[in-house]
């Protein structure tokens, strides 16, 4: 006799069905597994964060700075100003650290399992190297700046509490801060400077993880020596440095996670509480969107994803 089983869904179950499409499984536990082997990704940009929490409760940074605002001395641009500068250090300095965790990342992922032979393992699964180099990738474009931005909002938003409760204690209205402030447009500001920060920093990632996918050994000197070369022979050949002025212009938009254009050519750098707060008058997205050079930086990092997948496929362990 044969019995029908109603199976019941559970917890698995549950998680499975979650993913969605079949067809974006694998990628969906490709990316699961870098965040398992990498935590560094998410624990990282949280030190800076502790630390200005820590500095604030222990009176460091001198909130009570606050008291004065309601002082005719200060100009509407001052106090905004004031308000506004711990929330750009706070994301600058969330950015900055998760940049620097980025590049070794990048430099990593494709390096540490041919050195360890567990390529051998996951060559073995029905992933495709396509699927495996895209969800390398995705970390540092998608990832990393989802993991900048909540860490960077949550922080400010407890600054923001801490400074209201001191003022607050000391019997000055929390409109002193909060009336400053346009919180959506920071919002937006952050969101912006995410996206552009990863989408002009694409051909440095993508070079970062070619490199790790051939690179016997020492990869940060691959990662670095090459541009380096090609700047000393144009130097020496030409007596010019467009290579490097381009390198300066792609690394500092990754420094200062904002950038601004001018007719395609990049104007300048930098988070300023004016930018945080007037996203509409600071930033260009219609000038970003059609500067050729993102356009022809994402057509190299495309090269650089292709030659990647290559390398994945026909790369030995070392």
């Amino acid at each position: 006799m044969n019995a029908e089983v109603n199976a019941v869904p559970g917890p698995e179950t549950a998680a499975v069905a979650a993913v969605g499409n079949p067809a974006t499984r694998p990628f969906y536990w490709a990316v699961r597994r870098e965040l398992w082997e990498h935590r560094s990704l998410y624990i990282a940009p949280l030190v800076p964060a502790g630390l200005v929490l820590v500095f604030m409760l222990l009176g460091s940074l001198n909130l009570t700075r606050g008291i004065h605002f309601s002082n005719a001395s200060m100009s509407p641009d001052q106090q905004l100003q004031a308000v506004t500068g711990i929330f750009v250090a706070v994301a600058t300095l969330v950015a900055i650290v998760a940049s620097i965790t980025t590049f070794f990342y990048c430099l990593d992922s494709l390096y540490t399992e041919r050195r360890d032979r567990s390529i051998l393992f996951w060559k073995s699964l029905p992933v495709a190297d396509v699927t495996t180099v895209l969800s390398k990738l995705f970390i540092p474009a998608v990832v990393v700046p989802v993991i900048v931005f909540a860490i960077a909002i949550a922080t400010q938003l407890i600054v923001l509490l801490v400074g209201t409760v001191v003022l607050l204690a000391h019997g000055i209205s929390a409109a002193t801060i909060w009336s400053p402030l346009n919180l959506l447009s920071m919002v937006a500001a952050l969101i912006y400077a995410m996206l552009v920060s990863a989408l002009w920093l694409a051909p440095v990632y993508t070079w970062l993880v070619l490199v790790s996918s051939w690179a016997r050994r020492s990869t940060f000197l691959w990662a670095v020596l090459p541009p380096l070369a090609v700047i000393l022979a144009e130097k020496l050949a030409f007596d010019t440095g467009y290579f490097a002025q381009m390198l300066r212009n792609r690394l500092g938009g990754a420094a200062q996670a904002l950038v601004m254009h001018d007719h395609g050519h990049i104007r300048g750098f930098g988070f300023s509480p004016n930018t945080l707060s007037h996203i509409s008058n600071a930033f260009d997205p219609g000038n970003f969107f059609s500067s050729p050079g993102l356009w022809i930086g994402l057509a190299v990092a495309a090269g650089f994803v292709a030659a990647t997948v290559w390398m994945r496929r026909y790369r030995e362990p070392l």
